[in-house]
């Protein structure tokens, strides 16, 4: 009597969703991460209430079933003010990882390893330029350096434009966080690229697509960057939790998103003092358990495709 066997998938990709789906720490982060990304991006429509609403009735009060977290020392209510401090995180990582991490980080990678030479130099010293500050303190020098001048430029576009209320939405804020990321976020990113072009720029296929006449745009986005997008998954995956830890560094840190804005590093920092935790401590526990589950996650799930995907392990 035979017994059927569930055939392995063929193929890098296929063999790599297979190995992930087996993998059940990879699959609880993902649904821990779809969670919380999608309550935050439908904040607006979830929320029971405004993040700004205070309920005089209500102040200092303990989880219930009208509010769910409890309220601060406002009277606004916890539950509704992560859910909106999680929207500004999602879309602050986001924006970094895809203009830092992957269009400029990726870009220069491939340059600087297709071309080598003095291309190769100048984006790699200016790489280590920046490489040579520690990553949190680049990022507060840059975002304290830069408040002041984003704000003046968005309240100049405001008053010289159709464009109203600027300000009041909260653009500048994400523009300075986001700018102050991609300081560090790129070069990591470029190394890695870089390093893989290196042994790949040679290789038979490459030279079969300069003798038909591919042009060096197709050589390097076509051929060479399919190859490297393993190594990228990774640090894309791994990168996400460091982004989101030093995004509500800052915000803690008064340098991020502004009240009245809620972000999950102030909420932080307004229940993290001695006197808030001894009467509210409930004003700790959501943004806390939500900024913990985030950067956990996507630190476990970057080691669940670094071994899915390293061809080693397979």
């Amino acid at each position: 009597m035979e017994i059927n066997k569930v055939e392995k998938p063929v193929g890098h990709l296929n063999r790599a969703i297979y190995r992930l789906a087996h993998k059940k720490i990879a699959l609880i982060c993902i649904c821990l991460i779809l969670v919380i990304y999608l309550a935050g991006i439908f904040a607006p429509w979830i929320a029971p209430y405004d993040y700004n609403e205070q309920d005089y009735t209500a102040i200092r009060q303990g989880p219930s079933w009208e509010h769910w977290a409890g309220t601060d020392l406002k009277g606004r209510d916890v539950f509704s003010r992560v859910l909106w401090g999680i929207q500004n995180t999602v879309v602050i990582t986001f924006i970094t990882m895809i203009t830092g991490g992957l269009f400029i980080g990726v870009t220069f990678g491939l340059i600087a390893g297709y071309f080598g030479g003095k291309v190769d130099s100048i984006i790699m010293r200016v790489g280590e330029v920046f490489a040579s500050f520690p990553d949190i303190l680049l990022v507060i020098l840059l975002a304290a350096t830069l408040r002041m001048r984003v704000l003046d430029w968005v309240r100049f576009i405001e008053d010289n434009t159709f464009l109203d209320g600027l300000v009041k939405s909260g653009i500048a804020d994400y523009l300075i966080v986001s700018i102050a990321l991609v300081s560090f976020t790129w070069i990591g990113m470029a190394r890695l690229v870089r390093a893989q072009v290196f042994i790949l720029k040679d290789a038979q296929f490459i030279e079969s697509a300069k003798s038909s006449g591919s042009s060096m745009a197709r050589i390097l986005f076509v051929h060479l960057l399919p190859n490297v997008i393993s190594p990228i998954v990774v640090t894309v995956s791994m990168g996400m939790g460091a982004l989101i830890g030093t995004e509500i560094i800052l915000s803690w840190l008064g340098l991020g998103i502004q009240p009245p804005r809620p972000s999950l590093g102030t909420m932080l920092l307004e229940a993290g003092s001695i006197s808030a935790l001894r009467v509210v401590p409930w004003m700790l526990i959501a943004p806390g358990i939500v900024a913990w589950t985030l950067v956990l996650s996507w630190n476990l799930l970057g080691d669940s495709l670094s071994d899915v995907l390293n061809p080693r392990t397979q």
